[in-house]
C-alpha cells in the first residue's frame, strides 16, 4: 500500500473510532434528535411532509433517515450512525479537498477534520449538521476544481453539491450564494459576459417573485422580528455566537465559553492561536485564499447582522458549512510552514489538545445547553410501577415525546402545555435565579388569581377520575432532583413552600378551593425517583 494512501486510511479510521466512541448514551435522544425520529418514523405520505414543515426545514436529512431506518431499524445506535457515516465521509471529502492544493494539504484536511470534537459531537447526534458539513465539504471541493479547470462537468458536480446544501437546511442558502459571489469572482476575467449574464437573470427572478418576498416580510411575524432588532445582543453574540468560529479552528467546546475557569480558557485560546497563524499564513502564501475567506466571512456577517435583528442564527451548528473552508485554509497554512521542526510541533501540539480533550469528552463534550434525553424520563416513569388505569401527568411536552421508549397503553396520560403557565413558572433558570436572589416567584400570582386552564383539566381529568388505589406519576424536567417527598408533600397546607416548589406539584395547589385541598389529603407519596435533569414522584390515593 503507498505510503500516502496508508495515512488517509488510517487517519479516517481514526475519525471514525473517535466518531463511535461514547455514541451509546443512556439517558436516549434528546428534544430535537427525538423530533428527527418522528418526522422520519412517519408514513412518506401520511405526515412525513407536514412534520417537515412544521420545523421549517428541508427534506434532504429526514429522506436520509428515513432510508437508512426502513433497511436497519429504529434504535438509537441505528439514528446516531446516520451521522457517524456522514462525518467519517466528511475526513475523504476535505482530504480530496485539500488534495487540489498538494498531497501534504489534503492529509493535514483530513487530520484536522477527523480529531474535530465539534465535527466529532455533530457526528454523534440525530440532526442534519454532520451531512450539512459533508454537503458543504463537497461542494468547496467542486468550487476548487472549477475554478482550477472550468468544465462542464465540474459545473454539473459543484451545481449538485449546492443543491444538496440547499435541501439539507435552509441557511444553505446563504452559504450557496457567497460560493457563487467567490466563483464569480474568481472566473470574471475569462467569463465576464456569461457571469454578468448569469446574475442578471438571477436580478430578474428576485424582482419577479418581489411581490412574494414583500408579502413575507410584511406579515406579522417579519413585524415582531424587526421590533426586536437592539444592538444590546452584542452582547450575547459575542459569548455565544463568535465562540463557534473559535470552535472550529480550535476544536475547543463551546462550555469552556460558558463557565470561565483560568485553565480552560489557555486549553482553549492556544489552538486558538495557532489555527489563527495557520489561515492568516495561508493568506500570506496565495491571495486567493484571501477571497475564500472574505466569502466565509460573508456568511458570518449575514448571520450576524440576522442574529443582532432578533432572529438568532449565528450559532455554533448552523455556521457550520463554513467550516470546511475555515479547516482548508488552516491545512493549508500549516502544510506551507517552510520551517518542519516548527510545522510538525505546532500540528502535534494541536492534535495533543485534542486528544486530551476527547479523553474528557463523556463530561465536557461541547454541547449546546439542552436537556437530557427522553429516556430517562421514561426509565423513571417504568420504575415508578404504573399500573392500569393511573394517571400520568407529564410538564412541558407532549407523549409522544416518550413513546420510541414507553407504551402508555392503559395509562392515562395527562400534559400540562407549558404556554398555559405564566412564562416565568416554565423557565427553570428564571424560577431558580428568583430563589437564590430571595424574591417572591409564586405566591403572588396565587393569591391574585386562578388558572382556568388548570382549574378545568384537573378537575376534570384527575380530580374526578382517580379513584382510590390509582395513582398520579408526576414526570418534571429540570424541576425536583433536589426535593425530597416530604417537602413535596407539605404543598398543599404550607403557603411557605410556594416559593420552594417545583412547578408540577403547584399544578394541585393552584387551584384555591376546598375540593382541590381535600382531594389533596387522600393522596400519598409512595415513590420518589430522580436522575439527571428528570424527577418523577408518584402519589396514590389511599382514601375515596
Amino acid at each position: 500500500m503507498e505510503k500516502h494512501t496508508l495515512g488517509i486510511f488510517i487517519i479516517t479510521l481514526l475519525g471514525l473510532i473517535l466518531r463511535v466512541l461514547y455514541i451509546n448514551k443512556p439517558d436516549g435522544l434528546w428534544n430535537d434528535e427525538y423530533i428527527s425520529w418522528m418526522i422520519a418514523a412517519k408514513p412518506l405520505f401520511d405526515g412525513f411532509w407536514s412534520g417537515i414543515k412544521s420545523q421549517c426545514h428541508m427534506p434532504l436529512y429526514y429522506l436520509y433517515l428515513k432510508f437508512f431506518m426502513s433497511i436497519f431499524g429504529q434504535s438509537d445506535i441505528v439514528l446516531k450512525l446516520t451521522s457517524v457515516l456522514s462525518g467519517a465521509l466528511s475526513i475523504i471529502i476535505m482530504y480530496f479537498t485539500g488534495l487540489e492544493k498538494n498531497k501534504k494539504t489534503g492529509l493535514i484536511a483530513a487530520l484536522f477534520t477527523a480529531i474535530s470534537s465539534f465535527l466529532i459531537y455533530y457526528s454523534q447526534e440525530v440532526r442534519f449538521y454532520s451531512l450539512l458539513f459533508l454537503f458543504a465539504a463537497l461542494s468547496l471541493w467542486f468550487t476548487v476544481r472549477l475554478v482550477k479547470n472550468t468544465n462542464i462537468k465540474n459545473i454539473i458536480f459543484l451545481t449538485l453539491a449546492n443543491l444538496l446544501v440547499i435541501f439539507t437546511h435552509t441557511i444553505g442558502f446563504v452559504y450557496v450564494f457567497f460560493n457563487l459571489v467567490y466563483i464569480s469572482f474568481k472566473l470574471f476575467k475569462d467569463y465576464k459576459k456569461v457571469i454578468i449574464k448569469l446574475w442578471s437573470i438571477a436580478a430578474v427572478i428576485v424582482l419577479a417573485a418581489s411581490p412574494l418576498i414583500i408579502k413575507i416580510f410584511t406579515t406579522n411575524s417579519f413585524s415582531q422580528w424587526w421590533a426586536s432588532f437592539s444592538f444590546s445582543n452584542w452582547g450575547f453574540l459575542l459569548t455565544d455566537y463568535f465562540s463557534p468560529v473559535l470552535t472550529n479552528l480550535v476544536n475547543a467546546p463551546a462550555n469552556f465559553f460558558y463557565n470561565f475557569h483560568a485553565g480552560f480558557v489557555i486549553f482553549a485560546l492556544l489552538p486558538a492561536l495557532i489555527a489563527i497563524f495557520w489561515i492568516a499564513y495561508a493568506v500570506k502564501k496565495d491571495k486567493d485564499n484571501a477571497m475564500l475567506l472574505c466569502a466565509a466571512a460573508g456568511v458570518i456577517i449575514v448571520m450576524t447582522i440576522a442574529s443582532l435583528a432578533g432572529k438568532l442564527v449565528f450559532i455554533t451548528k448552523y455556521s457550520i458549512e463554513i467550516y470546511p473552508v475555515l479547516l482548508l485554509l488552516a491545512a493549508y497554512g500549516a502544510a506551507s510552514v517552510s520551517n518542519k521542526v516548527l510545522r510538525n510541533t505546532l500540528i502535534i501540539l494541536y492534535c495533543l489538545i485534542h486528544v486530551i480533550y476527547l479523553t474528557l469528552s463523556p463530561v465536557s463534550a461541547p454541547k449546546i445547553r439542552r436537556a437530557q434525553g427522553h429516556k430517562i424520563a421514561a426509565d423513571l416513569i417504568k420504575r415508578a410501577e404504573p399500573k392500569e388505569g393511573d394517571i400520568v401527568l407529564i410538564e412541558y411536552y407532549q407523549k409522544d415525546r416518550f413513546e420510541k421508549y414507553i407504551d402508555f397503553t392503559g395509562l392515562n396520560v395527562i400534559t400540562i402545555d407549558k404556554g398555559n403557565f405564566p412564562e416565568y413558572l416554565s423557565q427553570n433558570m428564571t424560577y431558580e435565579k428568583a430563589v437564590n436572589e430571595g424574591k417572591e416567584v409564586y405566591r403572588p400570582t396565587f393569591q391574585a388569581s386562578v388558572n382556568g386552564y388548570l382549574k378545568e383539566k384537573i378537575n376534570r381529568e384527575i380530580i374526578s377520575k382517580l379513584k382510590q388505589g390509582q395513582s398520579v406519576i408526576l414526570i418534571t424536567l429540570n424541576s425536583v432532583a433536589f426535593y425530597s417527598p416530604e417537602q413535596v408533600s407539605k404543598i398543599a397546607s404550607d403557603d411557605s413552600m410556594y416559593n420552594k416548589t417545583p412547578l408540577l406539584f403547584l399544578v394541585f395547589s393552584h387551584i384555591k378551593e376546598q375540593v382541590a385541598r381535600d382531594f389533596y389529603e387522600t393522596l400519598a407519596v409512595v415513590r420518589y425517583e430522580s436522575k439527571g435533569d428528570w424527577s418523577a414522584v408518584k402519589f396514590t390515593k389511599l382514601k375515596k
